[in-house]
């Protein structure tokens, strides 16, 4: 018998030690842009269980914030655009973690160069998320190279579908991110711009929550932001390892166009500078509640 109670109390204490300490889930949905590599890295290595955090793949930015909107997540990631649009229906949405900002790696590319662009008579056919920072995008590179009398079609379409176009006769323009780019330049375009060219273009990555579901799972957020903290580190001291266990996120990247997109960002999870605190400021984007 007491044997029995022995066995009973250690598999009791077995299954606790296993389960999650926070009784609350915590949905965050996340697209696989190269900026929010470190959850799906984090995600693989089963950190996320510990925490109770259960996380949601999409495949573009419009469709993640619309899962937030019909409120299927807790909190989302995506860039300034999606917030200040989501904002108008909650005020209390605000970033609390911070990822990166684009170097290079949103852009446009094209079958035509910028020249047969402003030389052509036929319609140019835009393809993007029209929901999201690739309008913003799309707009600096019309005014950036006077396109503005031109017969744009714009196409709306998740990157999954975007990444599948081939060029053809007619003039196309694509607004796409790391790593679709890849797929992309394989079909045969060619980069005309991205966010490496332009400094006044500003892309930031973050995650937002409302102020309620965050006072909620406060808790579980500080340990999240540790753990990407941890990640990048992981990622900085050795990419190669990083790079296999994300592999099966990033579409068919390999290493070395890993290594590539990894140089079109610029971390910003810790120790952003003054004039980039300024910048984020001045573009309604507050700063006071970030991890």
């Amino acid at each position: 018998m007491y044997k029995i109670i022995i066995l009973f109390f250690s598999i009791l204490l077995l299954f606790t030690s296993c389960s999650s300490k926070y009784d609350e889930r915590l949905k965050i949905s996340t697209t696989n842009w190269v900026g929010y590599i470190p959850l799906l890295y984090i995600k693989e290595r089963g950190w996320l269980e510990k925490l109770n955090i259960k996380l949601l793949n999409v495949s573009s930015l419009a469709e993640n914030m619309y899962l937030y909107k019909a409120g299927n997540s807790d909190a989302f990631v995506g860039t300034q655009y999606e917030y200040q649009i989501l904002k108008k229906d909650n005020l209390s949405l605000k970033p609390i973690i911070m990822f990166d900002r684009s170097n290079g790696g949103d852009l446009v590319m094209s079958n035509f160069s910028i020249e047969e662009l402003q030389n052509t008579n036929k319609q140019i056919e835009a393809y993007l998320e029209i929901d999201s920072i690739n309008n913003v995008v799309l707009k600096d590179f019309i005014n950036t190279y006077n396109l503005k009398d031109k017969k744009i079609n714009y196409i709306n379409q998740d990157q999954a579908k975007i990444e599948l176009l081939k060029p053809s006769s007619n003039p196309m323009v694509v607004v796409t991110y790391v790593p679709y780019n890849f797929a992309l330049e394989k079909n045969g375009f060619k980069e005309l711009l991205s966010t490496k060219d332009n400094y006044n273009l500003l892309v930031c990555d973050a995650m937002f929550t409302k102020a309620e579901i965050f006072n909620k799972h406060e808790k579980q957020f500080l340990e999240l932001k540790k753990l990407i903290d941890q990640s990048i580190e992981i990622l900085n001291k050795d990419p190669k390892a990083f790079y296999s266990v994300v592999k099966p996120y990033i579409s068919d990247m390999n290493y070395d166009e890993f290594k590539q997109a990894l140089d079109d960002i610029v971390w910003i999870n810790k120790n952003m500078n003054d004039d980039l605190k300024n910048r984020l400021i001045k573009s309604n984007f507050p700063i006071r509640d970030l991890l």
